[in-house]
């Protein structure tokens, strides 16, 4: 394999990204981000890259989730707020079905740029290149808004910066406490509609007054008040991952320090293209989306290219086939890596293969197929002997109504009501929680199905 250089992916393939029309522009903001700091450090990737390791063997579960595409106009500290505490009552949840720790990493702080299906969108007659993220054009339909703005990548990486400074702060300043996160979910499952989680609710309370009792609370165990909180995003835009790759002095390795896991979308895993080539050589956590097209040459091809090391941790596999067709494809997969005897994180991404247009015009994800995808998921890996180490949604604190279904029994005639996604449909906060809540009982079974076989 050639020797990395930071700058070897522009000899390559580019696909989804823009052909900007002022080159020098261009250059200036690539030259000013180079100069600015990085937004992560290589020793948080590097713990976050043990972390997945363990949840490869079982160890610890990753949550990962938050906005397809995180938009300039709707960046408040509320929000993000708001999606940071419903990911700690889901991580809770997941935590109690798992019985091991859930790896909590957001969708959050970079992830502006979007992959799409055409290079071009008409209305009314009128073709306009697509919006591709606030990162690179408007969504405003104009030819005016959709030309592509390097100057944006700065806004990016100020919004970016700005969210990284709160997540901190909530992750270590008490807001994170175990007992105050519980506190907001059983208020969920008070509603009457929820009254089928309350008995896990209850356990979880029954758990945290046993601690209590034996001495182990917040005011004495630093790990009840805060946590590790971690960013991510798809690694699209490469003239800002490579601005802001650094020298890792420690390892002499390089970092992408726009996040500390960035993930190569199903669009753009082409194992001789520009994205595989950037991010093969960053030591950063990556994940790999694959969808139904996936062949098991190109994964064998993209393992040895993305791993070579074969490090534990290191590389994520995102499944994202859409609900009924997992056991097509997810069994091919899996024995492709066993084949290779190559260490993997599966994880499930529910959301991508379950997009449908609703009768009113609105994309919409019916809750009820986002879960039949997972519960698939863990279906595939019992029969497979192998272990279903995470879920990948795409979720909001906010109380949109973007996807259909979910206990408050959301319908395509409500989707109008508060639907303010840029680009996919989210699950909204009730959704997430609740989703949390079945996910764990699929964990329980999992971890009980295991410890049977293990009897036997």
């Amino acid at each position: 394999m050639t020797e990395w250089l930071k700058t070897g992916w522009r000899a390559k393939e580019r696909v989804q990204m823009p052909d900007y029309p002022d080159a020098e522009a261009l250059a200036r903001v690539e030259e000013r981000l180079r100069q600015y700091p990085p937004l992560v450090f290589a020793g948080e990737a590097r713990r976050l890259k043990r972390a997945l390791g363990a949840a490869s063997q079982g160890a610890a579960f990753l949550l990962q989730g938050g906005d397809c595409a995180e938009a300039f106009d709707q960046f408040s500290a509320d929000a993000i707020r708001d999606t940071f505490k419903v990911m700690l009552q889901m991580a809770m949840v997941l935590t109690y079905g798992a019985k091991v720790p859930v790896v909590k990493v957001g969708r959050i702080a970079g992830q502006f740029a979007k992959p799409r299906s055409a290079p071009t969108e008409t209305v009314d007659g009128v073709e306009l290149p697509s919006y591709r993220g606030d990162i690179i054009n408007e969504l405003a339909f104009t030819p005016e808004a959709r030309i592509p703005d390097p100057a944006k990548m700065l806004q990016a990486y100020t919004q970016a910066a700005a969210t990284l400074n709160l997540l901190r702060a909530f992750s270590t300043g008490g807001y994170a406490d175990v007992h105050q996160v519980h506190q907001w979910t059983l208020g969920f499952t008070e509603s009457q509609k929820a009254a089928k989680y309350r008995e896990m609710a209850n356990h979880i309370s029954d758990a945290l007054d046993f601690m209590k009792a034996a001495g182990i609370d917040s005011e004495n165990a630093h790990t009840l008040r805060s946590v590790d909180f971690y960013t991510s995003h798809e690694g699209l835009l490469l003239e800002y991952e490579e601005a802001l790759c650094r020298l890792d002095s420690t390892s002499g390795k390089w970092l992408a320090g726009s996040g500390h896991m960035l993930w190569i979308g199903d669009r753009t895993r082409q194992p001789d293209g520009a994205h595989v080539e950037f991010l093969r050589g960053v030591l950063n956590p990556i994940g790999l989306k694959c969808g139904p097209t996936m062949t098991s040459d190109d994964l064998r091809r993209l393992l040895a290219t993305l791993n070579p090391e074969n490090e534990a941790g290191r590389l994520t596999l995102i499944a994202r086939f859409g609900a009924g067709k997992v056991g097509e494809h997810l069994p091919r997969l899996i024995r492709t890596v066993q084949e290779e005897g190559a260490k993997v994180l599966w994880v499930c991404d529910p959301m991508h293969g379950n997009t449908i247009k609703s009768a009113s015009g609105y994309k919409t994800r019916p809750f009820e197929a986002v879960l039949r995808e997972v519960q698939e998921f863990f279906s595939v890996h019992r029969a497979e002997g192998t272990i279903p180490g995470g879920v990948h949604f795409e979720m909001t604190g906010q109380d949109v109504t973007e996807c259909t279904g979910g206990m408050r029994a959301l319908s395509e005639e409500n989707l109008s009501d508060r639907y303010h996604t840029a680009c996919d449909p989210r699950l909204n906060a009730s959704q997430s929680l609740e989703l949390a809540f079945l996910v764990a009982e699929e964990l329980k079974a999992f971890r009980a199905g295991t410890r049977q076989a293990e009897a036997v």
